[in-house]
């Protein structure tokens, strides 16, 4: 643990959790229910509701970060509760990365 310079214990930041990006292999198509992603490695297409076609928009370049994608996701979901928030964003981001749509930050 560190000290402050007064000498009590100072918290380390968190982490910062660099977002994946999206695989350019990957053509996307928004549609009234999210949108159709179709990767061109596989020629399989992936389907996303409402929030996961705003997640897939909002990764880099818009947001670099988890933080900054789950604050600007929150301001669109005020009613929704932040802890969970972020745990569906991981969910998604990990099944995007499972599926190969996004590539490691």
């Amino acid at each position: 643990m560190r000290t402050s310079p007064g000498g009590t214990p100072a918290i380390d930041p968190p982490a910062v959790i660099r977002l994946p990006r999206q695989n350019p292999a990957v053509v996307f198509c928004a549609v009234e229910e999210g949108a159709v992603l179709l990767s061109t490695e596989t020629e399989t297409y992936y389907g996303l509701n409402v929030v996961g076609a705003r997640v897939w928009s909002l990764l880099p370049p818009a947001h670099l970060t988890l933080e900054g994608l789950c604050s600007a996701l929150g301001a669109e979901y005020p009613e929704a509760d932040p802890d969970e928030l972020q745990h569906d964003v991981i969910a998604v981001l990990d099944q995007l990365l499972e599926s190969r749509l996004v590539l490691p930050a």
